[in-house]
């Protein structure tokens, strides 16, 4: 028996990506509406209700009402929109984030898909505070650059308009409000907000995040190799998040944020300086893959029982 999915906001970039991981998977079966019913409500809640799993790929007051029309309670949901990230009854679609957490979305009827940003920021910080590493209460700053496609289609149709006139490098979440940061201070582990400044770049896909890290400042200073080993025990089994060897680099062609393109994966790079007392730990990931459809692909796999990886390509 398949799995019947209607992906609500199948026309947006999200909406799009996860339809093409799907439309060829016999397990799945698609609930689609014409054009002429995309944004119908009544059409909406017939699909909805009818679905087994729906996908909303909507702006948060539209995925609100999406959630508010469901009346049948076999129907669960993955919502991609922030509106749910860290609401009450919602289990949070991160995988990785702590053992046990890829059980808890298996079992969940509301699984609210990760933001782009937050999963690198997650899964560098997290694992050490867990480990007893980092404080909870330790100052943080995430620096983050992503393809101009996380800004959706208006800033998409921007940046393809005006080309080379356009910014190579946009700061933005400018005010300290980003609507990121709640789900990073819910769910890293931290007990202070992030500073977090991040940009666009003047490219489509693939994003890169930096945590720099004045190990000097705690009592009992790590060493990088002290950081390296607990993110690389954490996630010594995971399918789908790496971390590099120890290495000194200086540069290198596979920290870059569009290497990941296309995939569902997640790289975590220790570059560290003891003598400094200083650590940056760099996650790169693709923006539109396990910072968006491809991670909500991998919440669908595991709520319909199925290997998470199907469908799905590792980088």
């Amino acid at each position: 028996m398949t799995t019947q999915v209607f992906i609500d906001g199948e026309a947006g970039t999200t909406g799009l990506q996860i339809r093409e991981r799907l439309e060829n998977r016999a397990d799945i079966s698609l609930i689609q509406l014409d054009d002429a019913r995309r944004k119908d409500a009544d059409a909406r809640k017939t699909a909805l209700n009818s679905a087994d799993i729906v996908i909303l790929c909507l702006p948060d007051a539209a995925a609100k009402e999406a959630v508010a029309w469901l009346d049948n309670p076999k129907t669960r949901v993955i919502d991609a929109s922030s509106a749910h990230r860290v609401a009450d009854g919602w289990t949070y679609g991160f995988a990785e984030m702590a053992p046990g957490q890829a059980d808890a979305i298996a079992r969940a009827r509301f699984v609210s898909n990760p933001g782009c940003y937050p999963q690198g920021f997650i899964a560098s910080v997290r694992p050490l505070i867990e480990a007893g590493l980092l404080p909870a209460d330790f100052p943080l700053t995430y620096n983050a650059i992503s393809g101009y496609s996380g800004g959706g289609k208006a800033m998409i149709a921007d940046f393809e308009a005006e080309g080379s006139t356009m910014p190579p490098y946009l700061p933005y979440g400018l005010t300290l409000e980003h609507k990121h940061l709640p789900e990073m201070l819910s769910y890293a582990g931290i007990v202070h907000q992030p500073v977090f400044q991040p940009a666009v770049g003047r490219y489509a896909q693939g994003m890169i995040g930096a945590v720099p890290l004045q190990l000097w400042a705690l009592e009992d200073e790590p060493t990088g190799a002290d950081i390296h080993a607990v993110l690389a025990e954490r996630y010594a089994n995971s399918t789908f998040v790496k971390v590099a060897p120890l290495i000194a680099l200086e540069r290198s062609t596979e920290i870059t944020p569009e290497v990941l393109n296309g995939t569902n994966s997640l790289h975590l790079h220790v570059c560290a300086n003891d003598e400094t007392g200083q650590v940056i730990l760099l996650s790169v990931y693709d923006n539109l893959g396990k910072g968006a459809s491809g991670a909500a692909v991998q919440n669908l796999n595991l709520m319909t029982g199925m290997d998470e990886s199907t469908g799905l390509t590792k980088g």
